[in-house]
């Protein structure tokens, strides 16, 4: 199993598709990164030699931000945000939709389960 940028692939797909597990990495990055290696894109994970691997390896680190980094500067923006206490700030305070989503209805994935009112009847 390879093990790319802390994220073991799976051995069976191929690259392409592999390397979009790891976060922050989709089908433009990882076509991209294809390109650049020289890597025939159909090519299955597990016909991939260590050294190109090691390439792919390469690449990822010198060009792209993932994985942990990646998911660290998102926690660090939110929180400057949060701070700043402006609009978008004070909706992710709250578990709220923060690109100007109806939340009368729907919004169940931000604002959780539904919690019931004690005496509202129709």
């Amino acid at each position: 199993m390879a093990r790319i940028a802390g994220v073991n692939i799976p051995t069976n797909k191929r690259v392409t598709i592999a390397l979009r597990y790891i976060h922050g990495i989709g089908p433009a990055k990882a076509a991209e990164i294809c390109d650049k290696v020289g890597i025939a894109p159909e090519k299955r994970v597990n016909q991939l030699t260590d050294a190109e691997v090691l390439q792919i390896r390469e690449t990822i680190d010198a060009d792209h931000l993932v994985e942990g980094d990646l998911r660290r500067e998102v926690a660090v923006n939110i929180k400057r945000l949060m701070d700043l206490a402006c609009y978008r700030g004070l909706r992710h305070r709250r578990g709220l939709p923060v690109r100007g989503q109806r939340t009368h209805t729907n919004a169940r994935t931000r604002k959780g389960p539904a919690k019931p009112i004690a005496g509202k009847k129709k």
